[in-house]
């Protein structure tokens, strides 16, 4: 039998918007004070030196495909799906647990699993990998490349998200809040940064070394550590990999610029071979 407490949170779901709107602005705060000083600490002493105009092309190829791809899931009102999904999160599993940490506990697991089970199959499954490799043309290594995404990508995620509140049957704000606090650790994970007893934190999170193996040019390196911000899973699941890579990025792939990054989900590697010359290459 549900309590009082639960009755009213079902009745008002303001309730649990407001306590969303707060998690989402404090972990909003966190991932952008995260992201500042992350670049501050890799311009200053980076773990790996790459070209200057790798560096350069890199950066600003990040940062306009991050503007890019807000503005246009802005125009598209893309989020307004997200909390559609959310009147239909009344049937999921976890949707009679009383709201409190131990469904936000429960709630994140789930979520990072789900999200550890997505990066898997976008490096297995063509159609996928087509859109997800844009993410790792990257040539080098930055906390800037964790806006290295494309737009379907980041579409596709959003529907993901959306079955995810359906299905778990949780607040749409809490999973928003829970995605704001992973960005955290996306910008940590992707930082051109050695930390001490990095190898023991890897025991329970996703580090730099780890994701930098994900970055390899190397797909029997790279196709490993798919986890966010846990590295169980791919402890559970025989993903993980410890090397270091000798070169970032992908040998048939090339992106220099905005308009490149986005025509590239739309060749695979092969047909890159033949149609490179059409895509607008930078002047080297």
């Amino acid at each position: 039998m549900k309590t009082s407490e639960s009755i009213l949170q079902a009745t008002n779901p303001n309730i649990q918007n407001s306590e969303g709107l707060f998690f989402n602005e404090i972990f909003l705060i966190i991932a952008l004070i995260s992201f500042v000083i992350l670049l501050f600490m890799e311009g200053f002493k980076p773990y790996r030196r790459f070209e200057h105009k790798v560096a350069k092309n890199s950066i600003a190829t990040n940062t306009s495909a991050f503007l890019f791809n807000n503005l246009i899931l802005t125009a598209l009102r893309a989020l307004s799906l997200f909390f559609i999904a959310q009147q239909f999160a009344n049937v999921g599993i976890l949707n009679t647990m009383q709201n409190g940490p131990v469904k936000w506990l429960l709630t994140f697991l789930l979520y990072d699993l789900t999200i550890y089970l997505w990066h898997f199959a976008s490096h297995k499954y063509e159609f996928l990998w087509r859109i997800h490799k844009i993410h790792h043309s990257d040539k080098a290594f930055n906390v800037t490349t964790g806006f290295r995404f494309h737009i379907f990508d980041l579409f596709l995620e959003i529907i993901l998200k959306c079955i995810f509140v359906i299905v778990i049957g949780v607040n749409a704000y809490l999973v928003l809040a829970i995605e704001l606090l992973e960005m955290s650790f996306i910008f940590f994970h992707h930082s051109n940064l050695s930390f001490a007893q990095e190898s023991i934190i890897s025991r329970f999170i996703i580090t730099s070394s780890l994701h930098r193996t994900h970055h390899s040019t190397l797909r029997s390196e790279h196709d490993s550590n798919y986890g966010i911000v846990l590295s169980i899973w791919d402890q559970l699941f025989g993903t993980r990999k410890e090397v270091v890579p000798k070169k970032i990025g992908l040998d048939l792939i090339e992106a220099e610029n905005l308009i490149q990054l986005f025509f590239l989900a739309f060749l695979t590697e092969k047909q890159m071979k033949n149609l490179l010359h059409l895509i607008p290459r930078g002047k080297r």
